[in-house]
C-alpha cells in the first residue's frame, strides 16, 4: 500500500512540494508564444484527470488546442487578451451533464470485467448507474428548473440545486472547475505558465470547436513558455481570519 495511506500523519516532504507549487502558480499573462511540448501536455491533462467529480461523474471534456490556426481563432474568441494572443496552447473546459450516463456505462462495463471484483462490488455499482440514470430523468425536468428559480429568489441556498437543465449545468460544471484547478496546479509543477481566463466569447469558443448546443464552458486556460518580462504582481489575498469561519 502506498505510504500516504498507511497511516494519518503528514508526509512532510509531500506538503513542501505542495507548498511549492502552489506559490509559484500565478496568472502569467506575457508568454513567448513557443508551442507547448506534445509530452508536457499530456502529462498536465493526465494529471487533471484524477480530478474528484460528483459521483465520478466526470462530466466534462478537456479540449486540447494546439494547432497554430485554431489557437488564433480562440485568441480572438478571447478577446485577444495578451495571455490568449502569446499561449502557446489552450485548454478549454466544457462540461456536459449529459455525458454522465454514457460514462456510467463505461464505468459498469470496466467494473463488470474485473476478475478480482467481488459480485457485491458488481452489484453496488449496477445500482448506482440505476440511480443515476433515473436522477438525470427526473431532475432535467424543465417544471423542476422552473420552481427552482421561484424557490432560490426567496431562499439563494437553493440556486444550486441540481434541477432542471441549468441546474443541472451548475452541476457539471462544479465538477470539470476541480480538474481546472488541477490542471493548473499540474502545470505549475511541470514548468509550464498559465492563466486561467473568464473572459470570452463562449458563442464563438464553441463556433472555433465545432462544440454542441447543449455544453457550457466555464474557463478557457491558456498555458505556455511564460516571457522573460513577464510581470508579476505581488500577490494578495484576505486575511485568514477572514476567510476562514471555524464553528
Amino acid at each position: 500500500m502506498d505510504p500516504l495511506h498507511e497511516r494519518n500523519e503528514p508526509n512532510h516532504d509531500a506538503w513542501q512540494v505542495f507548498q511549492r507549487v502552489c506559490d509559484q502558480r500565478r496568472a502569467v499573462r506575457h508568454f513567448t508564444g513557443a508551442p507547448v511540448a506534445d509530452a508536457d501536455m499530456r502529462a498536465i491533462l493526465a494529471a487533471a484527470q484524477t480530478a474528484p467529480s460528483s459521483r465520478n461523474s466526470q462530466p466534462y471534456q478537456l479540449h486540447w488546442v494546439r494547432d497554430a490556426e485554431q489557437r488564433g481563432k480562440l485568441a480572438k474568441a478571447c478577446g485577444d487578451q495578451r495571455a490568449a494572443r502569446g499561449a502557446g496552447a489552450f485548454v478549454v473546459v466544457v462540461a456536459n451533464w449529459r455525458s454522465i450516463r454514457t460514462t456510467y456505462a463505461e464505468m459498469l462495463r470496466h467494473v463488470e470485467a474485473q476478475p478480482e471484483a467481488s459480485e457485491r462490488s458488481k452489484a453496488y455499482h449496477r445500482g448506482q448507474a440505476r440511480e443515476v440514470n433515473w436522477f438525470l430523468r427526473i431532475m432535467s425536468l424543465r417544471l423542476l428548473g422552473a420552481l427552482r428559480l421561484i424557490a432560490s429568489t426567496f431562499w439563494p441556498v437553493l440556486s444550486l440545486v441540481p434541477a432542471g437543465p441549468a441546474g443541472l449545468h451548475h452541476w457539471a460544471t462544479r465538477s470539470s472547475l476541480y480538474a481546472a484547478q488541477t490542471l493548473l496546479l499540474a502545470a505549475t509543477a511541470r514548468g509550464i505558465a498559465s492563466c486561467p481566463m473568464e473572459g470570452f466569447n463562449p458563442l464563438q469558443v464553441r463556433k472555433a470547436l465545432r462544440l454542441p448546443h447543449s455544453v457550457v464552458i466555464p474557463i478557457v486556460i491558456a498555458l505556455g513558455e511564460r516571457a522573460s518580462d513577464a510581470r508579476e504582481e505581488p500577490r494578495w489575498r484576505r486575511d485568514f481570519a477572514t476567510t476562514v469561519v471555524v464553528h
